[in-house]
């Protein structure tokens, strides 16, 4: 039943009259994130165990068809609304608010069970987003079908930018089920294809990986003065620890004058004081100093070490309360060489390097870590295993959606080149 508005000759819908608003989208928005909250205290975390393949892809067929069925009689005031602006600018609203949380609260780990009530701490998994998520596909996949239905050559920007974007959400959402990472441990020259899980129960993997050799570099170390006392470098107020430099050999710290007379950075004792130049594994960064304080009337020589696995530390008395020391190298690079094998009976030969993965089937593979008590010596090195199948459809769609959006700001920018000049 409708009513006219005092005074003004026009009339006011009542709530839930069709066709819906904004005022009904943004309540149906809020209605699924009160749901979200309800479960998220009752059952906690939404497990993406139980939409893992093929579950997903049911799911998004079973989507799909029921918006085609809504679609076949696309004229009724629930599929306009559903294709509606009304419902998508609500349903981006939300998602928008949640993202806005997400990054305003620290996330925990995946493996981590959220402990915020509502899951703030792990909103990709609360369930609040998760059926907000579900709307933002469904909303949009009857905008998809609402303009297919209605089909032009002139929309093609459209068409690439919405199709895109319906790609992109449903690959990074869906294929977050199927998402595994392990990490693997491999011994030089050795083959590996096992893994743990997060059950520490042994898995093994359609991919196989061979350590031919681990390499790496390192800096070059630093020195710095420290209180025995309390094991900390001075000066307290502005700890000073500084890398060794063999073309300025000379610097200071807190009025401690460091001269650098020789420095090897492969170097194993040659007595209990002295050092020389051995480049063999457990080798490690010697340097021969002189230290002088001219206020307390001190000058030291002696060498220093930082010591490893295979050698022992050494440091340089200065007085009763200080010692000069030398840190652990940093490393620079480390690389691995490896052959990766899969049950495609691909082998392929690879230099693998932090940052620079390997890709192979629907794996990627990563540099993870090495045996940082060895350094450069380590006899293993670890690499992550990343499995996701839908990686290259979340690439596709991001793709489209980048090029249907670049297009719509040409044609939009045409339009209006053509409109100036038919004014």
């Amino acid at each position: 039943m409708q009513k006219e508005k005092p005074g003004t000759g026009t009339e006011q819908k009542n709530w839930w009259q069709t066709p819906w608003g904004y005022k009904e989208s943004l309540v149906v928005v809020a209605g699924f994130i009160l749901v979200g909250w309800l479960l998220q205290l009752t059952i906690g975390d939404f497990d993406y165990e139980i939409i893992r393949f093929p579950v997903n892809i049911i799911l998004l067929a079973v989507i799909f068809i029921v918006v085609f069925l809504l679609s076949l009689k696309h004229k009724t005031h629930f599929f306009n609304w559903l294709s509606g602006i009304p419902l998508s600018v609500s349903v981006i609203g939300a998602m928008l608010l949640l993202g806005i949380i997400m990054g305003l609260v620290m996330q925990a780990p995946p493996s981590v069970h959220s402990h915020h009530i509502f899951g703030f701490d792990a909103m990709t998994r609360s369930w609040a987003f998760v059926l907000v998520y579900f709307l933002t596909i469904i909303n949009l996949s009857s905008v998809v079908i609402r303009r297919l239905l209605h089909f032009t050559r002139r929309d093609y920007a459209f068409y690439l930018n919405h199709i895109g974007l319906l790609l992109l959400m449903m690959s990074a959402g869906m294929g977050a089920a199927d998402l595994r990472r392990y990490v693997m441990y491999v011994e030089e020259g050795n083959t590996e294809w096992r893994v743990y899980n997060e059950e520490k129960e042994v898995l093994e993997l359609p991919v196989a990986i061979k350590l031919n050799d681990f390499y790496m570099e390192e800096y070059i170390p630093k020195l710095a003065i420290l209180d025995k006392s309390t094991g900390d470098a001075i000066p307290k107020t502005k700890p000073q620890m500084i890398q060794i430099d063999t073309l300025q050999p000379v610097f200071e710290i807190a009025g401690w004058k460091i001269e650098v007379k020789e420095y090897l950075h492969d170097a194993i004792r040659n007595s209990d004081s002295t050092y020389r130049y051995m480049p063999m594994p457990g080798a490690c960064p010697a340097a021969l100093v002189t230290v002088t304080n001219p206020k307390e009337n001190i000058e030291k020589t002696g060498w220093v070490c930082c010591g490893n696995f295979a050698q022992l530390y050494m440091t340089l008395e200065l007085n009763e309360q200080l010692s000069l020391v030398m840190t652990r190298p940093e490393a620079k690079l480390f690389r691995s060489d490896i052959v990766v094998y899969t049950e495609s009976e691909k082998a392929i030969a690879h230099q693998l390097e932090v940052n620079k993965p390997l890709s192979i089937d629907s794996w990627m593979i990563y540099q993870y870590g090495y045996d940082t008590d060895r350094g450069k010596s380590s006899g293993w090195s670890s690499f992550e295993l990343v499995y996701d199948p839908w990686l290259l459809w979340v690439y596709i769609g991001l793709w489209m959606f980048i090029a249907g959006s670049v297009l719509l700001m040409w044609e939009g920018k045409k339009k209006k080149h053509k409109n100036e000049l038919e004014s």
